[in-house]
């Protein structure tokens, strides 16, 4: 009996042991990762000569403070110039104008440029105007001048299924329309309202930064998109080209020359952001038997994924098709 007493005591013993260098493993791990992460963030810094900075806006816009504050460096870094590369159909309009209002920041620091790469739409087309010069390819997409309000009204379907929805507000177009029920001409008018109040914002951005006459806005800001050959005849764009036509026009106009290498300035540093880190991170709290540990790293970036795909307010967002 007290060899076995002797085992149990050795196992448990041996399992504290195996434990402790478990936590150990994952802190040095952990410790790793940071450090090559806190790396990565700093190659968007300062570091040995001359460049120009490419920056890159892709899919959905809303409102994003660490987007903010990585402009915000790069306005006050050593970069000679910055290349915004598009491609993007729009977002919330209060993150286009986030996002607009960084990079004319930017712009005011350093030459600007962006490069359509194959749509720039709505909010889209709002960070576009905030450079200096825009390029697009002959068939990029660009344009969408307008404000969207939409919401799906299953009043109809409750009624079919016998389902009443009771409501006490404290004024009539309190959380009016809210898709339970019908919407009434006052909430309607409303948000009419809402939508024409920043659709007009969005035209006087227009006709400021493009200098466009009233004939030539209206034109403009019909809600439609244009090709890049289209865009051009508008004045919506400057150039066609790509990153190496706007490298010239740099060279040319602001006297940065072309053979100046280019650094990819990063708009995110968290792990969830960092496919490779993310990876790292599963597999190495995996290989060290914490596999519960591990889903949750798996899962949160999912969630950040989805939470980042939900948007509130108006959009200034071009989708042709809503299935």
């Amino acid at each position: 009996m007290s060899l076995e007493a002797d085992a149990i005591v050795d196992r448990r013993r041996m399992r504290r042991k195996l434990t402790f260098w478990r936590v150990v493993a994952v802190v040095f791990a952990i410790g790793a990762i940071v450090a090559l992460s806190t790396r990565l963030f700093l190659a968007s810094g300062e570091r040995g000569g001359a460049y120009v900075a490419r920056v890159k806006i892709q899919g959905v816009i809303r409102n994003d403070d660490e987007r903010t504050e990585a402009l915000d460096r790069l306005a006050k870094s050593n970069a000679k110039a910055v290349i915004v590369r598009i491609d993007s159909p729009g977002g919330t309009v209060a993150g286009s104008e986030q996002l607009y209002d960084s990079l004319r920041k930017v712009a005011a620091a350093k030459p600007t440029v962006v490069v359509v790469d194959g749509l720039a739409a709505s909010g889209g087309y709002i960070a576009a105007m905030a450079s200096d010069q825009i390029f697009a390819l002959d068939t990029s997409l660009v344009g969408s001048i307008g404000v969207l309000f939409q919401l799906p009204n299953v009043s109809k379907l409750l009624n079919t299924v016998g389902v009443n929805v009771e409501t006490v507000r404290s004024a009539p177009l309190k959380a009016a329309p809210n898709g339970l029920e019908p919407t009434s001409p006052e909430a309607r008018a409303a948000l009419e309202s809402l939508v024409q109040d920043s659709f007009d914002w969005f035209k006087t951005l227009v006709q400021t930064r493009r200098s466009l006459d009233p004939a030539q806005l209206t034109q403009a800001s019909d809600g439609r998109v244009f090709t890049g050959r289209q865009a051009i005849a508008l004045k919506l764009i400057d150039r066609i080209g790509n990153e190496q036509t706007a490298r010239e026009w740099l060279a040319v106009e602001k006297k940065v020359p072309a053979s100046t290498r280019i650094r990819d300035w990063k708009l995110k540093a968290r792990l969830g952001d960092m496919s490779f880190l993310h990876l790292a991170t599963v597999g190495a709290l995996d290989a060290l038997g914490f596999g519960s540990a591990a889903r949750w790293v798996e899962g949160h970036g999912v969630v950040q994924a989805i939470d980042r795909a939900n948007l509130d307010g108006l959009l200034a967002l071009w989708h042709p098709s809503v299935n």
